[in-house]
């Protein structure tokens, strides 16, 4: 069944072609079909396009649908095209004649549309929903292990005394900014596109700011033609976001890996979330954390699938964008599983105590004694001289303490106005909002 099907039949390889995963990809966006139709048929209603007794027979099984969906028991079935086909099918088979009613005033590209912009919302959620628990968790870690020093390094030399408070407190704050980009695409993933039909509106008196309310959105796309041209524009910007997160997970993942080496020895993981070798038994190999590097490194690379897509094209809908269901799906999949696992793993970190006790280490302290001597009276320059040419005789040693206080150092992490931008940032989102609108569209 296809909503476009007249009398002639298509050649079976250009339907294979033309359809390719749109089946696997659709089972995503079955409920939001449904509750973009559960807005729909409630405004044709209002204009005069469904009768009060067949809206409330649509709506009945419109919900059983949906119902259906939340227990994963909607399928596509073969020979349906897509999810508009299959619930307007069920619809049809269910409760007869007024199931052909609901396709009234709107196009499939409007319909895949909206569809799209609710998903989009949902899984955005999710990933806001598990990057607060990893920053609750990093914030945790950094107050834990604030006194616990380590090494830090420019161009991989040993440079200057960090802690393991200043290193989780890095990725946590790295965090906030990703959201940042998040929520600029939540807006854009939060404007309503139904009602433009093909892109070019429609001929009945539509009741677009309804729908905008039924569905919870915060605005309507306005202009037709450029809600058609924000599909694409939508992806891109929402995948430029989740490749910022993914490369903050991706730095995490490689210093993880160079600090668990023996060479390092820094941290280390129960035997359990390690993997071993084939041959050397002495092996504990940062699977994971590999893993998740090369996860990362596939999601930094999405907007740049999106836009190579999507360059190009002229205003108006194309089935080229039909192929980023295929490449920005299973991305939020991947970059939930690389979220999940980092928490694990960072749920199991065991911290090595004193490493800068290492001799090796002691020329981390030497900007502390060229401070120590400008603190003295010495010129910055003349302390800085003096100090190297101590270290190039053999001289330079002993202990050093940390004097850092200023905001975002090591004797000051700033950690509850770090949770504090983080939780101003998602009341941002209002989730709330949107979660009262969908309750109220399926009771």
């Amino acid at each position: 069944m296809k909503l476009w099907q007249k009398e002639t039949s298509t050649n079976n390889l250009v339907e294979q072609f033309t359809v390719g995963q749109d089946q696997e990809m659709d089972l995503f966006l079955a409920e939001f079909d449904v509750l973009g139709s559960l807005a729909h048929t409630q405004m044709l209603n209002s204009i005069g396009l469904l009768t009060d007794e067949d809206l409330k027979s649509i709506q009945t099984e419109l919900k059983n649908i949906y119902h259906s969906t939340q227990k994963g028991e909607f399928i596509i079935q073969e020979g349906v095209e897509d999810v508009h086909s299959q619930v307007e099918l069920l619809l049809t088979q269910r409760i007869g004649e007024a199931g052909k009613k609901i396709h009234s005033g709107r196009s499939r590209n409007d319909q895949v549309l909206v569809d799209l912009k609710l998903f989009f919302r949902s899984q955005i959620q999710e990933i806001v929903n598990s990057i607060q628990e990893l920053f609750d968790l990093l914030t945790q870690l950094a107050e834990t292990h604030k006194e616990k020093l380590m090494p830090g390094y420019t161009h991989l030399q040993i440079a200057m005394p960090s802690s393991f408070g200043l290193w989780f407190g890095a990725y946590a704050e790295s965090l906030i900014d990703d959201l940042e980009l998040l929520l600029a695409s939540y807006k854009i993933c939060n404007k309503n596109p139904l009602g433009s039909a093909a892109g070019y509106g429609s001929s009945f008196p539509l009741n677009r700011t309804m729908t905008t309310q039924l569905l919870g959105f915060d605005h309507l796309n306005y202009n037709v033609v450029y809600a058609q041209m924000g599909r694409g524009k939508t992806e891109r910007i929402l995948a430029q976001a989740m490749s910022s997160i993914a490369a903050t997970l991706n730095k995490m993942a490689m210093d993880a890996c160079l600090f668990m080496n023996q060479n390092f020895g820094f941290i280390s993981f129960p035997d359990e979330l390690t993997t071993g070798s084939s041959i050397m038994p002495h092996k504990k190999n940062p699977d994971v954390w590999e893993l998740i590097r090369g996860r990362t490194n596939q999601l930094q690379a999405l907007p740049n699938q999106i836009i190579m897509l999507t360059t190009n094209l002229p205003s108006g809908y194309h089935r080229d964008m039909q192929l980023q269901k295929e490449t920005l799906f299973p991305a939020f999949q991947s970059l939930m599983a690389c979220l999940d696992m980092t928490k694990l793993m960072l749920q199991n970190i065991k911290i090595k105590d004193n490493i800068l006790d290492d001799p090796k280490y002691q020329y981390l302290f030497s900007v502390e004694e060229v401070n120590k001597l400008v603190l003295a009276g010495m010129p910055f320059r003349e302390a800085y001289k003096k100090v190297g040419m101590d270290i190039e005789a053999g001289k330079f040693g002993g202990k050093y303490e940390i004097n850092h206080t200023h905001e975002g150092s090591i004797g000051n992490l700033n950690l509850p106005e770090v949770k504090a931008m983080m939780s101003d940032l998602i009341q941002e989102f209002n989730f709330e909002k949107v979660e009262k609108a969908i309750e109220e569209l399926v009771k």
